[in-house]
């Protein structure tokens, strides 16, 4: 997931998504540890996929709260 394609999500989207990325996550961590995940490379996707979802998220409401104040 690129920077752009979370910017031009919505509050609702955002959260939404982040949801079904923690869904994953931990299902990924349960193939991991059962021998049966493939992709490897996936957990860091995701992983990274989450840091920037909550980064976006962060920074919208230190905006809101910015535009808020002054």
């Amino acid at each position: 997931m690129k920077p752009a394609e979370i910017r031009a999500m919505s509050d609702e989207e955002l959260k939404n998504t982040l949801l079904e990325l923690k869904k994953e996550q931990f299902n990924l961590r349960f193939q991991k540890a059962a021998g049966q995940l493939e992709n490897t490379a996936r957990i860091r996707q995701v992983r990274r996929d989450i840091a920037r979802i909550k980064t976006e998220m962060t920074a919208r409401r230190k905006q809101k709260a910015t535009q808020a104040a002054g």
